[in-house]
């Protein structure tokens, strides 16, 4: 295949910064040998070596950091290149103070000695001699200058509003916060010695905080953070500790400090949850930080964000109720409300007035239906009373995939029983989903979903060639793969019945879709399948779907599907998957005569 010059030289660009062959391969749909031909035959290699190596690995390290929905396997490279960036840091200063045993300068970015920018990074960075974790002799103006060098101006509102008691920031997804707020917790433990507590849904999400920092101490000090769950860092005000916990941490309302909780409108039992972070910041001194892309109205932090919360208080106590600033408003500027709350809406327009320009909002626009666009990147809430699926059902199947001891990623098969794969195929302009489950070992057993894979813009054959790649991974577990054929889907099941002649073409009807959603109301409803909590499109592509009327009149489900806008591709990929397992009967578990048939 003949590809564009414009398409080499952004795949040229793209390997500079750090990415992977596969990677930039599933990016823009190139084949990987021509892909391993380009950096070959034009010496890519070189030109990227050329760059200072650390340079080089802290730019790989940004690119996976930033990254949403890490695989264990990118936490792996992750955790893996910090260690050899500590390395070789540790390396160069001890060969620098070799060369120069005056200086107490780390080796500079090709700057002559006492240039202005090694002078400045030297008062921070002092790595020679330096034990771990200690921070006891940094520059603070250092600090806050390395602190405030990258930020955007809704990240900068939220530093001058880091003394409120709580703040509530209801965001667009992928603006950066996770990666503020580690930032910022980061800059105030050292400047106080103030214990800061980050409580995620699940384990692979809190070490995403911890990540980040270590990136952090490294880039500004070259100073190497030990610890898991729980990190002492020494400053010059005292033992500063960081915690890293997941919602399942059993002991967290035992520790006390600055408490930060990420995604929360996704976190099951809220309410539980609230009063945990209440018990470990109830001193005066303590602040709660909650942010979070938007879910249901129905989730139980809605009341809280809303304010009808404290309504409620001010009913039963006899006092009047008050009205909280609008949307309008709180998309201006953070306002603190009645109860105290400082509020702030920033939607991916507001980060872009901000100067976040690392979007391209009309794609995006075409990429996602109106819905999803709405609920992912313009904050609103989804409306669950249209819905066939409830929130409330939905978020009993949100778990940490840390508990699955069943599943191991780095094992070939990860999961040792039988699974069945699911496929919904990219359509014009939409994003395919393939989606793996572990199917029950005994009838009315329990669905885990192990894997999601998300394309976009990419080739139905690569779509064909990545479910190979899935078979290839589980072998003789995969028991059944269910692919929509209605479109494009019919080119990637030829290709598949290639090497797997069981996989079943799924043509839509209204009598089909029908028996989808139906089948999949009775397994959210039992309580009968599980899915990791971080990836809240699943939930949202539930909820998105709705039943509708068809042009010819009859009754059938949909998410504002077309040809051209595709939406709750994982969702459909999950229904997909399920229809292998026939309807059971809901006493005792003896299955139904009533199979799913084409």
């Amino acid at each position: 295949m003949k590809y564009s010059d414009e398409l080499k030289t952004q795949a040229k660009t793209l390997y500079l910064q750090g990415q992977t062959v596969p990677e930039i391969s599933s990016a823009l749909n190139i084949e990987r040998r021509t892909l391993y031909n380009w950096v070959k035959a034009e010496k890519w290699e070189a030109v990227a070596n050329k760059e200072d190596t650390l340079f080089t690995i802290r730019k790989r390290i940004r690119l996976l950091a930033e990254r949403e929905n890490k695989t264990e396997l990118e936490i792996r490279e992750l955790d893996h290149l910090i260690e050899n960036l500590i390395k070789l840091e540790t390396l160069r200063d001890k060969l620098k103070r070799r060369n120069n045993a005056d200086s107490s300068l780390p080796a500079g970015d090709g700057s002559p000695a006492g240039g202005s920018e090694p002078a400045k990074r030297g008062r921070g960075r002092n790595a020679a001699g330096r034990s771990r974790n200690d921070f006891t002799g940094i520059d603070e103006d250092y600090l806050l200058e390395k602190f405030k060098e990258e930020l955007f101006d809704y990240q900068l509102d939220c530093w001058e509003h880091l003394d409120e008691r709580t703040r509530n920031i209801l965001k667009s997804r992928q603006i950066g916060m996770t990666w503020y707020f580690a930032r910022e917790a980061f800059t105030n433990a050292l400047l106080t010695g103030d214990n800061q507590i980050f409580l995620s849904a699940s384990r692979a999400q809190s070490d995403v905080f911890r990540e980040y920092i270590r990136i952090f101490a490294m880039d500004w000090f070259g100073i190497e953070i030990t610890g898991k769950d729980k990190v002492e860092l020494r400053t010059r005000h005292g033992i500063a500790t960081l915690y890293f916990l997941s919602t399942n941490s059993a002991t967290a309302q035992s520790y006390h400090g600055h408490v930060y909780m990420d995604e929360y409108f996704w976190i099951p039992k809220f309410s539980t949850l609230k009063k945990v972070a209440s018990a470990m910041a109830s001193q005066k001194k303590w602040r709660k930080t909650y942010f979070s892309t938007p879910s249901a109205k129905s989730h139980e932090a809605y009341p809280m964000w809303s304010g009808d919360e404290y309504n409620e208080r001010m009913k039963r106590a006899d006092k009047p109720v008050v009205i909280f600033p609008d949307r309008a408003e709180l998309r201006k500027t953070g306002i603190r409300g009645a109860d105290l709350q400082w509020r702030r809406i920033i939607t991916i327009e507001d980060a872009e007035a901000g100067g976040c320009d690392l979007f391209n909002i009309e794609q995006l626009k075409i990429e996602y239906s109106e819905d999803e666009f709405r609920q992912l990147f313009q904050c609103w809430f989804i409306d669950d009373s249209a819905s066939v699926f409830r929130f409330s059902e939905l978020e009993k199947c949100l778990a940490d995939p840390d508990t699955w001891k069943f599943f191991d990623s780095g094992k070939h098969p990860p999961y040792s029983g039988p699974v069945w794969i699911g496929y919904d195929p990219s359509r014009n302009r939409d994003g395919a989903c393939i989606v793996v489950l572990a199917a029950p070992l005994k009838t009315g057993g329990k669905f885990y979903v192990l894997e999601k894979t998300l394309l976009r813009n990419v080739a139905w054959q690569f779509q064909a060639s990545t479910i190979k790649e899935l078979y290839d991974k589980y072998g003789r577990q995969v028991e059944y793969i269910g692919i929509d054929c209605t479109g494009p889907g019919s080119g990637v099941l030829e290709m598949v019945q290639r090497f797997y002649p069981a996989a079943e073409g799924i043509f839509y009807t209204p009598e089909r879709k029908t028996k989808l959603v139906l089948k999949a109301q009775q397994v959210i409803g039992a309580n009968r399948i599980e899915w990791n909590i971080d990836w809240s499109d699943i939930a949202a592509g539930f909820l998105h779907i709705h039943r509708g009327v068809t042009q010819s009149g009859q009754i059938s489900y949909f998410a504002d599907r077309s040809d051209a806008t595709g939406h709750a591709d994982a969702a459909w990929a999950i229904m997909h998957a399920l229809s292998h397992e026939d309807f059971i009967l809901p006493e005792g578990g003896q299955e139904c005569t009533y199979a799913f048939s084409a």
